[in-house]
């Protein structure tokens, strides 16, 4: 059976099962075995809660934890491998400036329709005020979490100075889990860039033991990335469970119209905004592409983190598209952090809804302000499970609305956050299929 088959069939019963016991395991809200209330007012049972926090969200975690562990050596690796195999410096600026110029374009196109999407529907306008009372008060407690990760959050010119970082083994000391003191990934991945064009220039003689090393680093950590994809199935199927045994189906009922704006949105984006760029700059088959693309793509909805999912994708665009590897390694790691339009996508509906919940009319200039903002976001944002609900704050904080309305999304957000890291992930092997296409024809003409 085919990997993405069985990561499909993971999601399926872990779904399933979940839904199942969150059925068979409700009780009163006020009985003495409740251990947590759902935004709905049910009460699952204190058993139910154990087995899905300390036995399926451990084992599932184990999986990402393999993933997660040899992420930074290869991110540092592929990045410093994909310069030296583009080659001279003036074909490693323009590779990079064709990816800048379509990730911006992607990502502003990803922002403007999850926006036209709120303004058409208008979800905010559809949750009664009980509604919004009993879903702020129920995810309070992680609301408070979420404002104090972004009260941490420094200013746009402070983010870009620390691109460059003081000390970049402390920046990967703390890249993955957010406690770096400067930009954590997008640190690294400078540092490994920087470092990549200074080694092309060393004497080749001199730098082929570096290169040896690289390449044995990335080779090490593409056989640990197979064994943990073995247990990917399993991990989802955990993973799932552990989500729907404790939040069911019933959240989604509440936020039905914020769901639904949202998976259009995304789904927009996906099939008709990667197809036309597919067909008009890669010149490929849409249909074909996303076939061949499935692995990368269930495991980047399994795992709801794009750097999890680099492996996969730097696996699929080599042997599968058939992407040049340099381009791949380079675009694909740089685009793991920085050309995420799901995540942009995401935000901008956020808080376009949260604004519409609580009354706050925007401008025609404050909604292009929370365009530019999601865009510059969506490449702040870490590649991991969550990691958009701070800066999601910080752009409520911009515009006016209350920033603790953002309690309201958390029941949904995991589910969601699986979605948009599938756009995420998409987007960067549309993007790299679109800058190898773009170099190739460049590379014809001369």
């Amino acid at each position: 059976m085919a990997l993405h088959t069985k990561i499909l069939l993971g999601l399926l019963i872990g779904a399933a099962l979940g839904i199942a016991c969150n059925l068979s395991f409700r009780v009163p809200a006020d009985a003495a075995n409740v251990a947590t209330i759902d935004a709905n007012g049910n009460g699952i049972h204190d058993t139910l809660e154990w087995w899905a926090i300390h036995v399926a969200d451990p084992l599932g975690r184990v999986f990402l934890r393999l993933v997660l562990m040899v992420v930074l050596p290869l991110v540092f690796s592929a990045l410093v491998l994909g310069v030296l195999g583009i080659g001279d410096l003036t074909r490693l600026g323009r590779v990079g400036l064709t990816s800048l110029l379509y990730t911006l374009l992607l990502s502003g196109t990803s922002v403007a329709i999850g926006i036209g999407m709120v303004n058409l529907i208008q979800p905010g306008k559809r949750l009664s005020a009980d509604q919004t009372a009993q879903l702020k008060a129920a995810y309070s407690t992680e609301a408070d979490d979420k404002l104090a990760s972004a009260d941490k959050k420094k200013p746009l010119e402070q983010i870009l100075l620390d691109m460059l970082p003081e000390n970049p083994i402390q920046e990967m000391a703390g890249a993955l889990d957010g406690s770096s003191k400067g930009n954590g990934m997008l640190a690294v991945m400078f540092f490994a860039l920087i470092f990549g064009v200074a080694l092309s220039m060393v004497e080749e003689s001199k730098r082929a033991v570096t290169v040896t090393l690289l390449e044995s680093l990335f080779d090490a950590s593409m056989i640990i990335i197979g064994f943990a994809m073995r247990l990917a199935p399993y991990a989802v199927a955990c993973l799932m469970f552990s989500m729907t045994a404790r939040m069911g189906g019933g959240i989604l009922v509440t936020l039905l119209w914020f769901v639904l704006t949202v998976v259009l949105a995304l789904s927009i984006q996906m099939f008709v905004v990667y197809s036309l760029a597919l067909k008009t700059f890669a010149r490929r088959s849409p249909v074909k592409f996303f076939r061949d693309a499935q692995d990368a793509i269930l495991t980047a909805f399994g795992t709801s983190s794009s750097n999890a999912t680099l492996p996969t994708a730097l696996r699929v665009s080599n042997e599968k598209l058939g992407i040049p590897a340099e381009i791949g390694r380079f675009v694909l790691t740089v685009g793991s952090t920085a050309n995420q339009n799901g995540t942009a996508l995401y935000e901008g509906v956020v808080v376009l809804f949260l604004a519409q919940v609580f009354g706050v009319e925007l401008t025609l200039s404050q909604q292009l302000t929370v365009v530019l903002m999601s865009v510059l976001a969506g490449v702040g944002t870490a590649g991991v499970p969550g990691g958009s609900i701070p800066l999601i704050v910080v752009v409520l904080r911009s515009v006016g609305v209350p920033p603790d309305g953002v309690a309201i999304i958390l029941g949904v957000d995991r589910v969601l956050d699986m979605c948009r890291t599938t756009l995420n992930v998409t987007g960067d092997l549309t993007l790299a299929a679109c800058v190898a296409a773009t170099e190739e024809r460049a590379e014809a003409k001369r």
